[in-house]
Formats: structure tokens, sequence, C-alpha cells
């Protein structure tokens, strides 16, 4: 280290044989300068913890040459008396598209109807999706912009790292200074990162079109590249991978603009050994232990949500109580960060306007966020996640001489950005104030009817009021050298007067007219500095307490006080619905410990501690178990190809859903979430326990056997998805004799993949012998072949079924459910056989050409033929009272009521291979259960409790106390929000929230009203 300096001066002694290597040639007469600057007597900020007082900044040829004690300032070098200024280090922001070419966005309106681009429409030796083009580099299409660098200037950036904000893989970043010079002058690094997103932006590519399809792309991508490696002949030249491999060594930035999708991305980074830099939300305070788990460091934003105008009740109803405690509580989030010991940035994108920047940092420290952590978060932080803090982002020798010159702290409201020096170019920011002459002035002004006294009262750099008999804002300008006063008639009736002049320390003089247009004369002598004055209420403060982060971050969600525990539970004295051999058992008793059912009979003795529930008149059954449900995740279907078997419901887990709650409410306590319907062989699925407030992880039914979803019919073929029976459909198949095709195709494709690795195994060590390239899609069918992974298949008419069972047991292969299956009735005796399960609707039918064969006796007329059957929802409301569609085959099939139950129950239990877990009342299993205030069969029943796992999730006297804590938050928010637009803050309009559109109010879950997340179509098509 401490040949440094040397090195620098070594250097900069050079500087004139380094000048005649330039390879630009002189128009003209050459005329070199050494730019060579002394900026003494000031306070330097050498980073956000280092503070020298009194002391010297000397820049030679853009670069530090030394910072210390004020000294004699070197020979040569042009002396800048900074008395009474700060020096700090000029920011950086990490994400930024600065100097590149807009993004060519597909033009003209969304075509529903259109026909799909399958394949890219990227020229050359690239990989096979448009979306994914890390081949891209910003510094090939980087420019200068003086205007844009102007506006970051301003705001006291001086270093941005930009790249194009377009695609899942976007290619690498540049590093680059805001100086006004030549693009090859301020390019630092040209190659200073990676980054990816979920989004594929401007592609018109149809894959992929979920989340989850972006997850599994970015997955398969990271094993095509890995096998790219080893050059094989099979692949030719794929540029896009080969790009793909040489950016790896660089910092990986990952745009996630979410919690839960920050989570999603560092798994995918865990999963191939890349810890991502991650672009955050602003919502991660609501999840912070989660956000703390993936050691990642985040960037920022500061664009806080506008207060809304919620002052009329009929707007304020429709807007969530999860978007007003957002407002809230989103300003913290920053704090949040530094309190967990997470490490950040901050960036100035995605701000409303970006002169906001200012004020924006100055609300996240007044919401919490210390001046030390914020200056760290914009200026040592991002120079060292870029590993260029060796050049910038402090203010050491020989780094590039960026630096605010500023009147205090950066983060004060009054406080004057005076300078922005990059490179060691002075840009001014506003040196008007350079002097601060701010402070009361006595005024004469000598007019032809003698001196006139007045005060003058300057404050601001372009506000003054002059008083004499009364008091009046003046016009007035001031730019550190000229001054002009102006007081018009519309200021001041009756008086005009216009006055211009030079400043001269602490005394001013000109010459200037009156209303008549008299010339006069006048001086400004300095009398003292004015009082201070508040700060405006630009910057937001918190208006009394606030409210509190709850889990998840919706009504009746939990605080870290009161999340609900497992529990020892004794119920006492209860009809017991065991869904076993034993029936319905009176007046016994049940004891849950451990999570587990621990004991039934009567008379069971409460252990200390217990908490006993009398269930005398009350109905106790398993927990009702929904085989086909599409809550609970971010995105259902990726319809992107006809086989999609690589994509998984669990990567896009969406635990902020207000379903989980209400089903809860309904007695369900597990659910299994498939992908739609959208293609023949769909994504896999993933079975999860309702335990409200858990992440995503903690709902996940742990060591359940793996499912897929398959799919049949008019969904598959699209004939319902145009308007001319699927003729401007491109995607294969197109009837139902393609479908068959397609399932045949697959597994043929499968049984060849596993055969390649099963040669690739035994004779590995072969040289020469080429390792298959690893394919996700296949990996999952071929688990289909092995057992190791069940079908699900959404299926309607009687000959498509057959076809499918034909396909399967020709290939190798078993459907283990078929779900909705409205034909199964005329052919239970081939599903027998084949050995599958039957989940199906209760009374569902006519609502589409397939299904005009469907009746409400089905699941009975298929027990009687000895399937396994189970009812489902497909329908986030209907999931809610699944107790009363099983009770449906009662009156319609002559079912009986115990077997009806066992719908529900045991038996989709069984078909999900967790009946030895869950779906019965037995000794061992798992606690899941239902205390009902009636027969659970009965339209009158109504879930009390319902445990999970030996905790009680929802419990119905303290669901009525949660409605009313609900109804006092909103109103209290609602008086927040209406406070802030009565205060002349700006404010939006109420914004309707998804999720209570056509609902009254939060409280949907126990009254009969519908949502607009729960009026999907089939399959819960978003």
């Amino acid at each position: 280290m401490r040949k440094l300096p040397l090195l620098w001066a070594l250097a900069l002694a050079a500087g004139g044989s380094l000048r005649a290597q330039e390879t630009f040639p002189v128009a003209g007469v050459a005329d070199p300068k050494s730019e060579h600057y002394a900026l003494t007597h000031a306070t330097i900020y050498k980073d956000a913890t280092t503070v020298l007082t009194d002391a010297m900044l000397v820049v030679k040829d853009g670069r530090i040459v030394s910072v210390g004690p004020s000294a004699t300032p070197p020979a040569g070098a042009v002396v800048i008396d900074c008395k009474g200024k700060f020096l700090y280090p000029s920011f950086i922001d990490l994400y930024s598209d600065y100097g590149l070419p807009a993004i060519q966005r597909p033009t003209g309106n969304f075509d529903f109807f259109a026909r799909a681009q399958y394949n890219s429409s990227v020229k050359g030796a690239y990989g096979w999706n448009g979306a994914v083009h890390p081949e891209q580099e910003a510094y090939r299409q980087f420019s200068v912009n003086d205007a844009a660098a102007k506006g970051l200037r301003d705001l006291g950036f001086g270093t941005v790292l930009t790249h194009v904000k377009d695609g899942i893989a976007r290619g690498t970043g540049a590093l680059v200074t805001l100086k006004s010079d030549k693009d090859n002058k301020v390019l630092l690094r040209e190659r200073a990162s990676a980054h990816y997103s979920f989004s594929k932006g401007s592609s018109t590519q149809a894959y992929p079109s979920s989340l989850m399809g972006s997850i599994a792309l970015l997955r398969q991508t990271y094993l095509d590249a890995k096998w790219y490696k080893g050059k094989p002949a099979k692949e030719g030249v794929n540029l896009s991978l080969q790009a793909w491999n040489d950016q790896q060594a660089l910092p990986q930035i990952f745009e996630a603009n979410d919690k839960w999708n920050d989570i999603r991305a560092d798994r995918v980074g865990d999963e191939f050994g890349v810890q991502f830099i991650i672009k955050g939300g602003g919502n991660e305070y609501q999840r912070l232990r989660e956000i703390a788990g993936t050691k990642a460091t985040y960037i920022l934003s500061l664009n806080f949500p506008q207060a809304q105008d919620v002052e009329d009740p009929a707007d304020a109803r429709f807007v969530s109580l999860a978007d007003m405690k957002h407002w809230e509580l989103a300003p913290t989030n920053p704090a949040s960060f530094e309190k967990a010991g997470i490490p950040f940035c901050l960036t100035a994108s995605d701000l409303r306007d970006p002169k906001t920047f200012w004020a924006s940092v100055r609300t996240a420290i007044n919401y919490g966020l210390s001046e030390t952590a914020a200056l760290s978060a914009l200026t040592k932080t991002p120079a060292q996640v870029l590993g260029v803090y060796d050049q910038v982002g402090s203010l050491e020798p020989g780094k590039w001489a960026n630096f605010l010159v500023t009147s205090g702290s950066p983060f004060a409201e009054k406080t004057v950005l005076y300078q922005n020096w990059v490179q060691g170019a002075k840009y001014i920011v506003r040196d008007d104030s350079w002097t601060d002459r701010r402070g009361a002035y006595k005024l004469v002004v000598n007019t032809t009817a003698g001196p006139q006294e007045y005060t003058l009262n300057f404050n601001e750099a372009n506000s003054a009021s002059l008083i004499g008999k009364d008091t009046v804002t003046s016009r007035f300008y001031y730019d550190g050298r000229q001054v002009r006063i102006n007081v018009s008639p519309e200021r001041r009736p009756g008086f005009s007067l216009a006055l211009s002049g030079i400043v001269n320390e602490d005394a001013w003089s000109g010459t200037g007219s009156d209303a008549e247009g008299n010339r006069l004369t006048w001086t400004a002598t300095y009398q003292g500095a004015l009082p201070s004055r508040a700060d405006s209420a630009r910057a937001k403060r918190p208006q009394g307490p606030l409210g509190a982060v709850t889990y998840p971050f919706l009504p009746f969600g939990w605080s870290d006080s009161t999340r609900p525990k497992q529990e020892v539970i004794l119920i006492r004295n209860t009809t017991v619905w065991t869904s076993e051999e034993q029936g319905v058992l009176q007046n016994t008793d049940v004891l849950l410990a451990g999570g587990k059912i621990a004991a039934v009979g009567k008379g069971l003795p409460a252990p200390a501690g217990a908490r006993v529930i009398d269930g005398t008149g009350k109905h106790l059954s398993p927990g009702v178990i929904d085989e086909h449900s599409h809550i609970a995740a971010a995105s259902i279907n990726e319809g992107g190809q006809s086989v999609t078997s690589e994509v998984r419901i669990a990567d896009n887990l969406q635990p902020d859903d207000i379903n989980i709650y209400r089903q809860l409410s309904g007695g369900v306590t597990t659910s299994h979430i498939l992908h739609g319907s959208a293609n023949t062989i769909g994504g896999q699925t993933q079975l999860i326990k309702l335990r409200w407030g858990a992440d995503d992880e903690g709902l996940k039914f742990k060591g359940a056997d793996p499912f897929i979803k398959f799919a049949l019919g008019e969904n598959v073929k699209r004939s319902a998805s145009t308007l001319n029976n699927g003729s401007n459909n491109n995607r294969y198949p197109d009837t139902r004799m393609g479908v068959e095709q397609v399932l045949t195709d697959a597994f043929t494709r499968a049984h060849e993949y596993e055969n390649a690795w099963k040669v690739w195994n035994s004779a590995k060590k072969k040289k020469g012998l080429t390792e298959p390239r690893r394919d996700l899609e296949l990996d999952a069918l071929v688990e289909i072949l092995n057992s190791k992974r069940f079908i699900t298949c959404h299926s309607y008419v009687q000959s498509e079924i057959n076809a499918a069972m034909h396909v399967a047991e020709r290939l190798g292969y078993k459907y283990n459910t078929f779900t909705h299956i409205l034909e199964g009735y005329k052919v239970a005796d081939k599903m027998k056989a084949h050995g599958a399960n039957a989940s199906t609707f209760s009374d569902w039918w006519n609502y589409k050409m397939e299904v005009v064969d469907a009746i409400p006796y089905n699941a009975s007329l298929m027990q009687r033929v000895g399937l396994n059957v189970a009812i489902n929802s497909d329908d986030a409301e209907m999931a809610r009272r699944l107790n009363q569609e099983a009770a449906k085959s009662v009156k319609y099939g002559g079912m009986s009521e115990v077997e009806a139950l066992k719908m529900v129950t045991i038996n989709p239990a069984k078909m999900l291979h967790i009946d030895k877990q869950t779906g019965s009342i037995k000794v061992g299993k798992d606690a899941d259960l239902v205390l009902w205030s009636d027969n659970p069969l009965s339209i009158y029943a109504r879930s009390l409790y319902t445990i999970v796992d030996g905790t009680v999730y929802f419990d119905r006297e303290k669901d009525a106390q949660l409605q009313r804590a609900v109804t006092a938050e909103r109103a209290r928010l609602i008086r927040k929000m209406t406070g802030e637009k009565r205060s002349g803050a700006p404010v939006v309009p109420a914004q309707p929230s998804y999720q209570v559109l056509l609902t009254c109010g939060e409280h949907n879950h126990s009254h009969g009203l519908l949502t607009l997340d729960d009026q999907v179509g089939e399959d819960g098509a978003q």
C-alpha cells in the first residue's frame, strides 16, 4: 500500500509523454492542459466514517493526488478556498440505463387471438430463446448523453452502472462516469457486471409466459451452459451460451423487484453456486428474516408509494389494507436493512421523478436510516460490490477525482450542493451561494424624494422579502455576482420598484427605477443572520406510531407476538368423524401433542398445560383436503409450449394469498396446487398445508410424493381460445388426436433420454464419449416412467380418457388421478383396471361443449364401481365449502354421510399418497383437524377451529376479534391518508386492489361474497 502514492506520482509526472500516445488525432493546434487543483480548508469525508477537518484535496489530471491536512498547495495548482465547505465522494448508482438507446417494445394493440411466436426472431448463431441474450453488451451501445448526465450529476452522482433493462438474461453492464467527454474517456470498465431478471421484456416469443416458466428457463440455461463447455458437436456454435459462460466471473445482478422474487432468485443462484446481487422491490421489510437468509447484497429503490385519495368511502372500500399498510411502512425499508445488518446500495432508478431523489433519501432517514449508512450505500458499498473500490467510492490518492462540494451534510434539506467534480472536471450545480450571503440587509433607495429605507430578508436562492410599512415577497435573482430585486404592482398595489446591482462582499449597490420610471441608486448593507427556518415537509416524517408488520402482510396476518404455536390440545366429548373403519364415534375425546394425534378415546386425562376445548354438541373431522386447487401461486399456466414438464409450481408459491386464510375458515388444511390446463403436459404440482403466515418453504407438505399436471381436450387443443374454432392456433396440437401424438412423442423421447444416460453412466470413463445434455423437461418424464412422479390429468370426454390410458399402458406409465373426469361414469371400469383415481366436481355441467354429458350422479356411480373418488374445488371460493360439495352426493347418489365426507378427507389423501400422514383421525397421524359447529355435511356447519399440525390456524372467536382489528386499522390508515391529502401533499386517485374488487371489504372469507380472484376461469387461468 505504501507504494501507491509513489506510483501515482510517477504516472502523473509522465503525463506529457502519456498525452503523446493518444490515438485520436488533433484537428488544428494542440492545446494540452494539465488540470491541477488544490481545494483547501475543507471538511473532507474520505468515506462515510472518516472525516478530516481543515483539510486539502489535491487533484491532477482527473485523479486524486493527496488528501490530508491543509498545507502549502503544490506549485502550479489552482487553489480553491473551501473554508466552510464539505467534500464527499460522488455517488454511484448500480441500476441505470444511462447512455443507452431506448428499448424497442412491441407496437400495436394486444391481440388475444393472434398467432403465437414460438421461435426466436434473433438472427445469427445465438440461443433458441429471444429473452435470453447474454451476448448483449451495454458498452457497445453506450454513448455519452450530456443532458441525462447533467440531471444525474445534479443529484450527486458521478458514476453509474448502465445496462439494457430488457430480458431474462440481459448481458453485461458498463461502468461509466458522468463526465461530459468522449465515450472512451468515461468508460471505466466495459464489462462490469452480468444482469438477469424474471421478465422476458420486449421478447414476443410465447415461452416463457409465466414466472415459473422464467425460472425454469434460467435453470435450464445454467445447465445448458455447463454442458456447452464441453463443446458438444451436436450443438455447433452457440454464441449465447458462450457469452453466458464468459460472464460468470463478473458480479451477477438480478432484478427481482419483490420480496418473494428476491428469494426465488437467490434459490436459483444457490442451485448453481451463484451469489446474486439483488435489486429489491421496496417491500423486503415484510419478510426480513427470509431476506437476510439470502446472504445477498441488495440494491434498494427509493420509490415509495404515494398516499391514495381515500376521502370518499366509496373509493376507500376498494383499496386493500395491505396497500395502505405498505404506503405507511415502505419508507422503513432501507432502515430495516441497516438494522438487520444486510448490505445494501441505494438507487435513483424507478423514481416517478428523479428530482424527488433527495426528498426520498431524507424520508428514509426520517424513518430510521442513519446518514452514515445512507452515504455508504451511495458510495463505498456499490464500489465494493463491483470490485472497483480502488477507483471510486471514497476520496483517496490514486482514485478518480469524483467528489461533491456542499455547504453541509448532503442529507440535510438546507444543504446546498455547489459542485460535482467528475474525473477532475468541475460541474457547477449551484454556485450562486458559494459565499453564503443569506441574512438581513439594510436597503437604502435614493429616490428624487430622498432616501427610503427598507429591510431586505434574503433566505433562499431566488426568494427574498422586502419590509417597509409592510412585508412583500419580491422577485429576487442572485447568482453570487449580480442581484436583481423587483416589486411589481401585482405584489404591492400602487408600488413598483426595479433594482439591479453588483455584489461586493457584504455591501451591494446599483441602480434602478420607480413606478414613474425615475432613475435611482441604491445600497444594501449586511446586518446579520436571520433566524433559522424549520425544514419543509417535503421529506415525509412518521406521523404517530407506525403499524406492525404482519405475516403474511395482509388482513388477519400474525405479528411476531401473536404468531400461533403448536400446542397440546384436548378436545373433549365431541362427535368424531374418523374417516376410518370405526366410522363416527360419539362423546369421544381426542388428544393432540407434538403435532400428532396422540390419543382417541373417552375420558382422556388432560396433560399439564394442555389447552382443553369443549366439543359437546360439536363435530370433529379430519381436515379437508382439496386435491385440485390453484391458490397461493404467483402464476398457474405456462402455456408457451405443448410440453412444459420442467416448470414447477413450487418455484412460485405465493404465501401472501388471502385465500389460504379464507379456506382455513372452511376447514381446508391441505391443498394440491396444480398447474393449469393450457397444455398437454403441464408443470409439476405442489402439495401444501395451509400454515397461514409461513413462507413458501413453510407451506410445503414435506416428504410428499411429487405430482405433475397433464391435460386433455378443449383447453389443450385451444378450441376455446379462438373465435374460429382453432384455425388460428399455431401451437400443436389442434385436435384430440394430436394430444395423443404429443404424449407419444414426449414419452418416446423420455425413453431415449433415459437410455442415453444409462449408456453414459455405464461407460462414461471411455474417452471421447460426450455426456448427454441434462434436460429438465425430460427429467420429469423419466421420473414418471420410474414411478417417482405421479400424474393428475385434466379430463372430460370418455374417448380421450381411453386414448390417454392406452398411450400410457403402451409406453410404460400410469395415470394416478383423472381430475374433473365428468364422463368418468362412462369409463369407470376401465379406470379401475388402469389403477386410476377420480377427482371430480359434485355438480358442474354444461359450461362448455365437452361437459354436456356431465351428471351430478358421477361421483356416486364411480364409487360404486370401486374407484377411489374425491370432490375437488378448482376454485378459490368453492374450496371454502367442500364439505357441502361432498354432501351433494348424499342427495344425488344416495351415498352415506360417512362415505361422502371421505371424499374430501381420506380419499384425496389416498390419491395424493399421504394417507399414512393425514386424512383421517387415527393415532400417530398429523393433527390436521376441524371442529365444526354442526354435522360437517350440513349447510349450517361452520368451522370453529381449523388445526394444522397441532397449531390452531383458524379460531372463529379470534377471527371476530381480528375482523374488528382490521376495521380499526383500515379506519386509522384512511384517516392518515386523508390527512396527507388535506395537508397539501400530493396524492393519487384511489387504486382498487385486485384482491378486493367485487367484495364488501376484507371479511369475505366468512361471508358468501366473491372476489375477482375467485371469479377466474377454469383451472385458475389468470
